[in-house]
This record gives structure tokens, sequence and C-alpha cells, in this order.
């Protein structure tokens, strides 16, 4: 029943009645449930296989991705530390061109006691360890 026209005004549909297909009964008063076929053996085996080696598969692959997720963990690690070794090693350059200043090597010297090196400074023949300052 086709209408195209104004839905408030389509008649009311009556409802039909599903016909049901009369059931047949053949073990007198006994409703039989058709009983379905087995799988086969061979077929089972095969799903089963198939399932295991899906299951494998699926274990290896997240075993990898796994070993993955460590080694990144390590790469991150080790760059860490390269970076930190990177910053010490910039530091202690710069304290040893601080360190290097030879105005700063002869406020040191002289602040422990040392003298230039000049001829008032007279050095044993005999033994190279003795050093004697002339008056």
């Amino acid at each position: 029943m086709a209408y195209y026209g104004n839905l408030a005004l389509r008649p009311e549909r009556v409802e039909e009645q599903k016909v049901q297909p009369p059931i047949r009964n053949n073990n007198m008063g006994k409703n039989k449930v058709p009983s379905r076929r087995p799988i086969p053996l061979g077929e089972k085996l095969i799903y089963l296989v198939t399932i295991a080696v899906v299951v494998m598969v699926a274990g290896f692959i997240i075993y990898r991705y796994a070993q993955i997720y460590q080694i990144n963990g390590q790469i991150q690690t080790k760059n860490k530390t390269y970076e930190q070794a990177t910053v010490q090693t910039k530091e202690l350059q710069r304290e040893v061109e601080k360190l290097s200043d030879l105005d700063t090597i002869k406020k040191k010297a002289t602040a422990l006691g040392y003298v230039p090196v000049s001829e008032k400074i007279v050095v044993s023949k005999d033994d190279p360890n003795e050093v004697a300052i002339k008056p």
C-alpha cells in the first residue's frame, strides 16, 4: 500500500497476521528438534592448529614489541647519560681555561710562597734538589 501524501492523514495499517507453517509431528506428539551434524575430527584439528598458530604469532609479536620498548628505554637512558657527560665536559673545559690563565697561576704561586726564577737562586751541583737564594 503506497501512500505519498501527508503522513498525518495516512490511514492506519492493519497488521497482517503472520501465518506460521504447520508443525509436523512425526513422533506422535513429540516435537523433534533437528540435530546438527557434528564437525569431523580432521576439521576440528585444523581449527585447533590454526588457532594455536595465530596465538603463537600474536605472542611472538607482543614479545618483540616488549623488547623494542625495553631497548628504547635503554637508549633514552644512554642519551641522558651522554648529555650529562657533555655538560660536565664543557664545565670542566671552562674551568681548565680559567685555571690556565698566567695571571691566576702567578697569584696562586706567590700566595703559596713561591718566588720567580731569577739569578738570585743557586742550585747545588752535587744535589739538584738543594736550592738556595742569594742575599
